[in-house]
């Protein structure tokens, strides 16, 4: 491993489970960092929440609001990015790719008060490679602690950064040090973190491997090699067997590691087709799997057979996971699978909501919420937030009976300028597209309607006639040609990623950050630039 010195300035029981659930919010339980003054702070440290030790109420969280309405403020972000925006006290970071050939990688912070741009990181690629809407760009989540932001990207960039001034720390060229990365569409694995380490999985068709990194130095701590595959997801940081373990759940396995020595502890083999999703941090010796179709349903297969809640029964040194209930309806995109309040909620590409028994995976109810998420939900108190791709979010009540409580809009539709020839696959058919305001521009991006319709659902979301079983997988080829054509490609704006404070929702699109809180009738610094 080298360093490079940084010279760019620019077993408990479900029941007891569930109890501590209503205590402390599924994602913003301290189940991986003790309470102390320094975590007191860390409001929203990671990916999906992971490590949080605040509890969240959801009477203080905005329910409502419209482009004019409960924004505390907007704010410009430099470059594209897809990653979510992580929170500690009174700051929130952001990561983003500037540049046609992305040549340079942009950490930021941003005051949760106003807005405000605190500092910006700015820092070369290690790889530059064309920047397009038909791969992924800045996807993987940083972390943050009382010190440190560390922050990795496609390019191969992995770097610490002081939090509190932006002074660079350490960077590391991980391109360089293993190899280019090999994937389709980008890496898009988020970090995670447990200790004085982060942990980066590298999947793809090259040497995969997951590494811990200390967050203060950047020197690795252990590295453990990986079966190559073609994944973008994410690991978590779950409590098995009464210790924290590195659960990483990618194309062809969930497997468990030791964030101490990335000893692996326990793998399941039996499973594919779940290439992006992250399982929820806030259960114990469980694991919510995830597992999507693909592009024109080529793995719907697989996926039929992969979405599933596994069980890992073990006594602190040798651990066995099994099926506990799996469903063959239910799929995912790139939101993963959530667990809140004894319930398991699945979000299936058509934006139809699928409700579990936690313990039984008996079918609570199936109902079509809204637009396709590509942001995970989240589940506070007595509400799920389902956020749409094309901006919609839908409010529901937590708990067994399917209730809308709120449909709200972060842009007007006809305030998108028009685009491009080639850069929307398209106008928007249906309620998981969401009309637009005419064929031109205006019409929100979207997947091409020949994706759509592979996988079309009824509104109570059963598979039509037409389902996946009547079609032969698709070759490489002819996947190749739908990405050409421009499905499932990465436009903006969509609802990318998201964060929560103690009164505020952070949503972050490709090139802005949004600040929704309760009582704030306008943006107070809307046309402000970093």
């Amino acid at each position: 491993m080298k360093l490079q010195p940084y010279t760019n300035c620019p077993k408990r029981s479900l029941n007891q489970t569930i109890a501590m659930a209503t205590l402390a919010w599924a994602l913003c339980t301290p189940l991986c960092t003790p309470l102390t003054s320094a975590s007191a702070q860390a409001v929203w440290p990671a990916f999906l929440g992971q490590g949080s030790s605040e509890s969240l109420e959801a009477e203080k969280l905005p329910l409502n609001w419209s482009p004019g309405k409960n924004v505390r403020w907007k704010q410009s972000i430099v470059g594209k990015g897809q990653s979510s925006p992580v929170v500690w006290g009174d700051t929130a970071y952001v990561t983003s790719i500037q540049g046609d050939m992305k040549e340079t990688c942009v950490v930021m912070a941003i005051a949760l008060a106003d807005g405000q741009v605190k500092w910006t990181r700015e820092i070369e690629s290690a790889t530059p490679v064309r920047s397009n809407y038909f791969q992924s760009r800045s996807a993987p989540t940083p972390v943050v602690d009382q010190n440190h932001v560390v922050a990795f990207f496609e390019t191969g960039n992995l770097v610490g950064i002081d939090r509190h001034s932006g002074e660079p720390l350490w960077e590391r060229s991980l391109a360089d040090e293993t190899g280019v990365f090999q994937s389709d569409i980008g890496l898009a694995s988020s970090l995670a973190q447990h200790g004085p380490n982060a942990f980066v999985l590298i999947d793809h068709e090259g040497d995969s491997y997951l590494m811990a990194v200390n967050k203060a130095t950047g020197e690795t701590a252990w590295k453990t090699e990986r079966f190559s595959r073609k994944s973008y997801a994410s690991p978590t940081i779950l409590q098995i067997g009464g210790k924290a373990q590195i659960v990483c759940s990618s194309d062809g396995s969930v497997d468990g590691y030791s964030p101490e020595t990335g000893e692996q502890l326990w793998t399941f083999e039996d499973i594919g087709a779940n290439t992006s999703n992250t399982p929820p941090a806030m259960l114990e010796n469980m694991v919510l799997v995830g597992a999507s179709n693909g592009m024109q349903d080529a793995r719907a297969v697989e996926a039929r057979e992969s979405n599933l809640c596994l069980r890992i029964d073990g006594d602190g040194s040798q651990f066995q996971p099994e099926v506990a209930w799996k469903t063959t309806k239910a799929t995912t995109t790139f939101a993963s699978p959530i667990a809140h309040q004894g319930l398991a909620y699945w979000i299936t590409t058509a934006g139809v909501l699928y409700c579990f028994d936690l313990e039984s995976g008996d079918l609570v109810y199936r109902k079509r919420a809204g637009e396709q998420c590509w942001v995970t939900p989240v589940g506070i108190g007595d509400r799920i937030y389902l956020f749409g791709k094309g901006g919609e979010t839908t409010v529901i009540a937590a708990g067994p009976e399917f209730n809308v409580l709120a449909e709200n809009e972060l842009w007007d539709i006809d305030s998108i300028p028009a685009t491009s020839s080639g850069q929307f696959a398209g106008p928007r058919s249906g309620k998981g597209g969401r009309p637009g305001s005419g064929q031109g521009g205006g019409s929100r991006p979207t997947e091409s309607t020949s994706a759509e319709a592979a996988s079309t659902e009824d509104a109570e979301g059963e598979q039509k006639s037409e389902n996946s079983e009547a079609r032969k997988p698709m070759s490489d080829d002819a996947i190749e040609a739908a990405r050409q054509r421009g499905e499932n490609q990465f436009a903006d704006p969509v609802q990318y990623g998201v964060a929560f404070t103690h009164d505020a929702i952070l949503i972050r699109t490709g090139s802005e950050l949004h600040c929704i809180a309760t009582g704030e009738e306008s943006p107070t610094n809307e046309e402000a630039s970093p």
